[in-house]
């Protein structure tokens, strides 16, 4: 397995042979670096590191220094680990969207956006508590009960409320990419992906 690293530029959508209209996203994805090698001698595993993004030198620490020197490059702002069957290529080695091709088929890991502390209409999809007759009072978007009586006499763990909605780590499984535009760094996915405008999303292949 390899992939790249690249940034949500946003969506659009594209008319096709058969004159359908397809929403798709776009991402745009720099040459990465190899900036590690492990081997399954050493590691115990095959895999490449790949990183993008380059920072400031700034921006970056030492260790972080050391470890792209390694490389020939300056320090990146993320790094990625994918794991491969037999190493392909070297340390410093660019990769571009050009590993891909029109009609491929990828996963995309992103970061969901962050929804903020939501309640649990929103965020589990709650009906409210019954109708709005029947002596009921600004019950429309209550949680309603959430624990037994004497017995258990406690609140399960795992029961939905109200919480923290949104900002986690999201696996698109089986994206096609329409199309590759090497001379943009751009790939042209279809249908929606995870996260705002300008995430960072990892495109395996």
């Amino acid at each position: 397995m390899v992939g790249l690293i690249g940034k949500k530029i946003g969506m659009t959508s594209i008319i096709d042979a058969n004159g359908a209209k397809i929403g798709c996203t776009i991402v745009q994805a720099e040459p990465n670096v190899i900036s590690q090698i492990k081997t399954q001698d050493k590691e115990g595993y095959n895999a490449l590191q790949i990183s993008a993004i380059e920072v400031k030198e700034k921006h970056s620490n030492a260790a972080a220094k050391g470890h792209f020197k390694k490389a020939g490059s300056n320090a990146m702002k993320v790094s990625h680990e994918f794991k491969v069957e037999s190493i392909v290529g070297n340390l410093g080695d660019k990769v571009d969207v050009t590993i891909f091709a029109d009609g491929d088929f990828v996963d995309i890991i992103g970061t969901s956006k962050g929804k903020g502390f939501q309640g649990v209409v929103k965020r589990h999809n709650f009906n409210g508590v019954g109708p709005s007759t029947h002596g009921q009072h600004d019950r429309q978007r209550a949680p309603g009960s959430v624990g037994s009586s004497s017995y258990p006499s406690k609140v399960f763990k795992g029961l939905r409320m109200a919480g923290r909605m949104g900002g986690k780590r999201v696996k698109n499984i089986n994206s096609q990419i329409l199309r590759v535009i090497p001379e943009q760094n751009l790939l042209v996915i279809k249908g929606s992906i995870t996260g705002h405008n300008g995430s960072i999303v990892v495109i395996e292949k």
